[in-house]
């Protein structure tokens, strides 16, 4: 079992950048595919970004892509969202997400796909 602690949430003006950090628990860190999903108010979850065990397969949302980076540490046990040119449609509760993955390159855009789940963190973009 894995435990998530999302991090580096706040408030920032449009056009500037954030980064969100996930702690995860637990040795078997690099086995696992991650996530990133969020949810805005009256909305439903919605995939952001992916990441595979290695680091080395990432996938994103079109609203997202060319302005976010997902990555990851896995001596740290972290994966990371760089978010750049943030507009006020990004604001929302950001989750990390995890998943053992059934193999290198494999991620997941899913929520349904995921088995662990931090408890998010605020992200606010004023205009």
């Amino acid at each position: 079992q894995v435990q998530l602690v999302e991090s580096g949430g706040g408030l920032v003006e449009a056009g500037g950048s954030l980064r969100l950090s996930c702690a995860a628990s637990g040795r078997t860190f690099r086995s696992y595919a991650m996530g990133w999903f969020r949810q805005a108010p009256g909305k439903e979850r919605e995939f952001v970004a992916a990441i595979s065990w290695s680091g080395g397969n990432t996938y994103y949302a079109d609203s997202v892509k060319g302005r976010f980076t997902i990555s990851r540490d896995n001596a740290k046990n972290t994966v990371y969202l760089q978010m750049n040119s943030l507009k006020p449609e990004d604001t929302a509760v950001y989750y990390c997400a995890a998943v053992v993955a059934r193999y290198n390159g494999r991620y997941y855009s899913e929520s349904y796909e995921y088995d662990y789940w931090g408890q998010g963190t605020q992200v606010t973009v004023s205009s």
